[in-house]
């Protein structure tokens, strides 16, 4: 991997635009940033990868005004500057697009992008606004986007992509100088994506300085000039993109050179035929989300799910969970097929699913142990029989002793859990419905060694009972180690799958093989 020692030749000066060095950032005992930097020049798209926890998302809230930094300095145009707030980043001629669109949908198109600016008529702008001025502006700026739309129209009558358009126009409109887009294709299909490429392409052209943060090599690859990766909070290297090859990529995110792409030997399997697929796929799909896929798991074993962060595995797991609606592609249950419209359904026919992010969507951390512990169940009753406080005791109980949940009582509420607890009561409020299949979505993100050790070893037990689990990790190690089969996803697609007994690097040599 090669290093980049002087400023690229696209940005035509020898002063970064943007320059942040030596930036630390820490919140309370977790250091976030330590001695990071990064130099954006005009005329070039700069790509910031990293995996989750990288420091992606800290380091563009202090350049942004969100997080104060610790420690280093931000210079625009070689002179310091401190933002202290989103706005005064703004101000400053740096504008930032989100991954969700922080706009205004109850709003007009205009509206959005002049919101807080509005032009006004009158003496020294006493007046009211200028209504007719403002549409007018605003349609100039997306004519130079290549969008032609009515921007008198509330924002939420058009799509994701033109709200992200819209986001970008209200940049223009304030002479933004950088532009951040953070995640900013992830709900888009590839003719959108195509299309904002061109746009961020153009802009690029005219000079402007865009840091470009995916998860999506691929579309890193086809858009962005150069890279910056950062892994654990720290810097790894600053790298020409023509010159730095897919698997060397996930090296540096990951911290560690790839083995060849080739699979560990299966493991020896036992007596007899294998055991009939209970649920398959056949082109399962999702605009935006997940592409054409098929997926067979069987009772008794744990499929793993392997990629990088934005491969799309929990896309799939919200598909098979009835959470999100499939747009093409079936799916079948033990041979008969199956609509699955929504969780309520999912629970009915055998399927339990602890989500990703635990605070947001799992937890109802006001209610007791007790009473998380019989949610799912409770779901699948419907509202009536309701569950009687003695039989909620009785199956907490049990599960508490089963799992070694830590907890003083199980009336304790949830929320003074600890991480590794509450997400061992995710587990028991899903196996209180006896599933026939068990999607786990990070199931040992943010708990402890020991928890994580507990943990497996249940989903391991789990399956030994003739549980189906799909089990999905950002670490590859804990997918290796508990997988029957590793379905490999990248750029929310399939592109392979490999046997019990091959090895994290072989997962990430497959990713890097599809490019």
């Amino acid at each position: 991997m090669t290093n980049i020692t002087k400023p690229p030749s696209g940005g035509g000066n020898a002063t970064a635009v943007i320059e942040l060095s030596g930036i630390d950032k820490q919140f309370g005992p977790i250091q976030a940033l330590r001695d990071v930097k990064l130099s954006l020049y005009a005329g070039e798209i700069h790509a910031l990868m990293g995996q989750n926890g990288a420091g992606k998302s800290t380091l563009i809230k202090v350049l942004t005004g969100v997080y104060p930094a610790d420690g280093g300095e931000i210079r625009l145009h070689g002179q310091v500057i401190r933002p202290s707030s989103t706005l005064h980043a703004q101000r400053l001629g740096i504008s930032t697009v989100y991954q969700e669109v922080n706009l205004c949908t109850n709003l007009s198109v205009a509206e959005n992008i002049f919101a807080g600016r509005y032009p006004r008529r009158g003496p020294l702008g006493a007046w009211s606004i200028d209504w007719s001025r403002m549409q007018q502006e605003a349609k100039d700026l997306l004519l130079r986007l290549n969008l032609d739309i009515d921007v008198t129209r509330r924002l939420s009558s058009y799509s994701v992509a033109v709200q992200q358009m819209v986001a970008i126009a209200r940049g223009l409109s304030i002479s933004a100088q950088v532009l951040i887009l953070d995640e900013p294709t992830s709900s888009l299909d590839d003719e959108e994506v195509e299309r904002l490429f061109g746009v961020l392409r153009q802009l690029r052209d005219q000079g402007m300085a865009i840091l470009f943060i995916t998860h999506f090599l691929d579309q890193m690859y086809a858009l962005c000039d150069h890279i910056t990766v950062l892994r654990n909070g720290e810097l790894v290297g600053e790298y020409p993109a023509a010159e730095l090859s897919h698997s060397a990529l996930i090296a540096a995110m990951v911290g560690h050179e790839l083995a060849a792409a080739t699979a560990a030997a299966p493991a020896a399997a036992e007596a007899g035929e294998p055991a009939p697929d209970w649920l398959q796929t056949r082109g399962l799909a999702r605009r935006g989300c997940v592409k054409p896929l098929d997926l067979a798991l069987r009772r008794g074993e744990v499929v793993g799910i392997g990629g990088l962060l934005g491969s799309g595995r929990t896309e799939l797991a919200r598909l098979l969970f009835g959470l999100d609606r499939s747009d093409a592609g079936d799916i079948f249950l033990s041979g008969k097929q199956v609509h699955m419209d929504s969780p309520v359904t999912a629970i009915h026919l055998g399927l339990g699913l602890c989500p990703e992010d635990r605070k947001a969507e799992g937890i109802i951390a006001e209610l007791s142990v007790r009473e998380n512990i019989a949610l799912a169940l409770q779901a699948r009753q419907g509202l009536w029989p309701f569950i009687s406080r003695a039989r909620q005791a009785e199956m907490a109980l049990h599960y508490v002793k089963a799992l070694g949940i830590k907890t003083t009582d199980i009336d304790t509420p949830i929320g003074q859990l600890s991480g590794g607890n509450q997400q061992k009561a995710m587990l028991a409020r899903w196996l209180a419905t006896q599933p026939q299949l068990l999607i786990l979505d990070e199931p040992t993100r943010g708990i402890d060694v020991a928890a994580k050790q507990e943990i497996m070893n249940e989903i391991l037990a789990l399956a030994k009972q003739g549980m189906a689990v799909l089990f999905i990790s950002s670490e590859m190690s804990e997918v290796v180690r508990v997988a029957d089969r590793i379905v490999v996803m990248r750029d929310h697609a399939k592109v392979g799958e490999l046997p019990a007994g091959s090895t994290d690097h072989a997962v990430y040599a497959l990713i890097a093989e599809h490019a």
